[in-house]
């Protein structure tokens, strides 16, 4: 049985509703153009704060994806 071998990479997601929705923004964009997307973890949360108010959500998220030859 042969092993599999996985790229990480580093993603920034961005909503102005929640952090749920910039990281389903982040990996769903992703989707878009790279295939075998496996799994995406959620690295860091933050906001954007503008005059005072919270103006937009941002999920640093690693997605990973099947290395192919």
């Amino acid at each position: 049985m042969a092993g599999s071998t996985y790229k990480i990479i580093e993603l920034v997601g961005t909503s102005d509703t929640s952090w749920e929705e910039a990281a389903k923004t982040a990996v769903e964009t992703a989707g878009e153009t790279l295939k075998d997307l496996r799994i995406a973890e959620v690295t860091k949360l933050d906001m954007i704060i503008t005059n005072g108010k919270v103006t937009a959500y941002r999920a640093r998220v690693d997605v990973s994806f099947k290395y192919q030859k």
